[in-house]
């Protein structure tokens, strides 16, 4: 079957592609001598996630407890569930802890209370990261606060909870305008990150081991003196978001969604796919940046990684969306009903999370079927 086969819209991804971004993920980790966590949230995908452990992968990390509860079935026995613990997840999560070492995520007394009654009750001991806000100012303690420092000696008093460590996310890096701004991110979050462990150790706390994440540090950073693991996600597929900030470029960007045209009317500036909202997402990308890609941009020529410089998807629906040029010749006698285009998306993770399934492709052969473990409990 070719792509051209397929029901649309539908989301492919380029095999050669994604293996390059595996491989060279899984190489800088192991050249900075840190274990690489990757966060699963964007593929959802036990084929990627299979791949990923086969290349060296320490673990994985998640963003939901559905996710958690699924790689788990599926044989994965090292999970970070990192998300700030709800606590009306405590229970189960110390039940699925009995099937797979679960890692959980706290900020607060509250969450560190709630784990250690239920270790207390069931005698299961829990493994624990403490969150750290590293200049994000998204969750996690302030490194400098009485809190911060009271969360760390109670976890390592704790004899219900066992402390793996310090936990950020560079999710700051997005508001790069460049690479070089990128690794100013990086080394802000991994400065911030081993001077605080450091500190805490001197006082004669254990910080057993320091996590950091977000793929556009890891994609650019320097080094990573002091740092035990990183849990990078968006790197398996990139998109334009990256492209934008100077993560990668567009010969790196594995994950595409193909679309059909189903209105085009004579003369008119625009047409319309079957690709909306529900496909692409609403995600904006780097409204810091100049940006006219709008919602998505189309590929011109796909085997050369060629973006079309004047065709945009302007603005989605439900169902539709509506592809502008800013020339109505450059698209006449173009793009007729039926046809299909290839659009690039801004942000992999929300695209992929709205599948079901990925068509695995070499040029446009399709080869495989992948699902998507997309859900909530």
């Amino acid at each position: 079957m070719t792509i051209h086969e397929l029901p649309t819209p539908a989301l492919l991804v380029d095999v050669d592609i994604l293996e390059r971004n595996l491989a060279r993920m899984q190489d800088r980790a192991n050249r900075f001598g840190v274990s690489l966590r990757p966060h699963i949230k964007t593929h959802k995908c036990i084929e990627i996630a299979n791949h990923q452990m086969e290349m060296g992968a320490r673990g994985i990390t998640v963003s939901t407890f559905y996710e958690a509860e699924q790689f788990a079935a599926a044989g994965f026995s090292d999970i970070t569930w990192a998300f700030p613990l709800p606590p009306v997840y405590a229970v189960k999560a110390a039940e699925l802890n009995q099937k797979t070492t679960l890692r959980l995520v706290i900020d607060s007394k509250e969450a560190k209370d709630c784990l250690e009654k239920i270790g207390r009750v069931n005698g299961e001991r829990m493994h624990v990261w403490l969150k750290v806000d590293c200049g994000y100012h998204r969750a996690g303690v302030d490194p400098g606060s009485p809190l911060a420092e009271e969360l760390v000696r109670s976890l390592n008093e704790s004899g219900n909870l066992i402390f793996d460590g310090i936990l950020s996310h560079s999710g700051y890096a997005y508001n790069a305008r460049n690479r070089e701004e990128i690794q100013q991110y990086a080394e802000k979050e991994r400065s911030v990150m081993v001077e605080f462990a450091e500190r805490m150790r001197s006082t004669g706390h254990t910080v057993p081991m320091v996590s950091i994440g977000s793929t556009p540090a890891m994609s650019a950073a320097e080094h990573l003196d002091g740092i035990s693991e990183v849990r990078p996600g968006n790197y398996v597929f990139y998109d334009y978001t990256q492209v934008m900030i100077g993560s990668c470029g567009v010969s790196d960007c594995a994950l595409t969604v193909l679309a059909s045209v189903v209105s085009h009317q004579p003369g008119a500036r625009h047409f319309i796919t079957d690709a909306g909202a529900l496909a692409l997402s609403k995600d904006a990308g780097p409204t810091h940046l100049d940006n006219d890609m709008d919602m998505g941009i189309v590929y011109e020529d796909y085997a050369r990684k060629r973006l079309h410089p004047h065709i945009h998807v302007r603005t989605l629906s439900q169902e539709h969306g509506k592809v502008v040029c800013s020339d109505p010749t450059s698209i006449e006698g173009r793009f007729a009903v039926g046809d299909t285009v290839r659009i690039l998306e801004h942000h992999s993770c929300l695209t992929a999370a709205n599948f079901d399934y990925y068509y695995i492709v070499k040029g446009d052969e399709v080869t495989d079927k992948w699902k998507i473990l997309r859900g909530r409990t």
